[in-house]
C-alpha cells in the first residue's frame, strides 16, 4: 500500500472509521446481551409449566428455541483469540493492532514490529486500514451473523410456540 502523504485528514479519517466500527460491535455486544438475558429468563419462567399436559409442547418448543438464541448470542460475543499466531507484517491476515495477534510475543519482539511500522508513514498507514479491514470483517462476517441468527431462533420460536398451543387448543377444544 503506497499512500503518496500523510496528514491530519488522513488520520481523521481512519480514526473516525475505527470508532465507528468499535461503537458497532458495542451495539452488537448489547443485542447479543440482552438476547442472552431475555432467553434466559424465559427459559427459567417456562420449565415450570413443562408439566402441564396442555401447555408442554409449546413450552418446549420455546425452550429449545431459546436455547438456540442464547447458543447464537453467546457465540456472537465470545472474543477472538489466535493462539499460537506469530504476527509477520509481510503477510494479509496479520494484524500488529489487535491484541489477539500479539498475545504470544514477548514486549521486545512487539516493541520492535511497532517501531518498524512507526517509522514508515506508507506502513502507519497500511497497518491501520488492516485494523479497520478486520473489524469490519469482524463484524460482518461474525458478530452480526450471531445476532441476527439469534433473533431469528428467538421470533421463530416464539410464532411455532403460538402456532402449537393454538393447535394444541383447537385439538383441546375439538375433542
Amino acid at each position: 500500500m503506497e499512500v503518496s502523504g500523510t496528514g491530519s485528514h488522513l488520520d481523521h479519517f481512519i480514526r473516525q472509521t475505527r470508532v465507528h466500527h468499535v461503537q458497532l460491535s458495542q451495539m452488537a455486544d448489547v443485542k447479543a446481551n440482552m438476547m442472552l438475558t431475555i432467553s434466559a429468563l424465559m427459559i427459567t419462567f417456562s420449565i415450570g409449566h413443562l408439566s402441564d399436559p396442555y401447555l408442554r409442547w409449546p413450552v418446549l418448543v420455546l425452550i429449545v428455541s431459546c436455547l438456540a438464541t442464547v447458543v447464537s448470542a453467546a457465540y456472537a460475543v465470545m472474543p477472538k483469540l489466535n493462539k499460537g499466531f506469530r504476527p509477520d507484517l509481510d503477510r494479509p491476515d496479520c494484524n500488529i493492532l489487535f491484541f489477539g495477534n500479539f498475545m504470544n510475543l514477548e514486549y521486545e519482539e512487539f516493541a520492535r514490529l511497532m517501531e518498524g511500522v512507526m517509522n514508515d508513514s506508507s506502513r502507519v498507514y497500511e497497518v491501520q486500514v488492516r485494523e479497520v479491514y478486520e473489524l469490519g470483517v469482524f463484524l460482518g462476517r461474525r458478530k452480526y451473523v450471531y445476532v441476527r441468527l439469534a433473533y431469528v431462533f428467538f421470533i421463530a420460536g416464539l410464532l411455532v410456540s403460538a402456532a402449537v398451543f393454538a393447535g394444541v387448543e383447537i385439538f383441546a377444544t375439538a375433542r
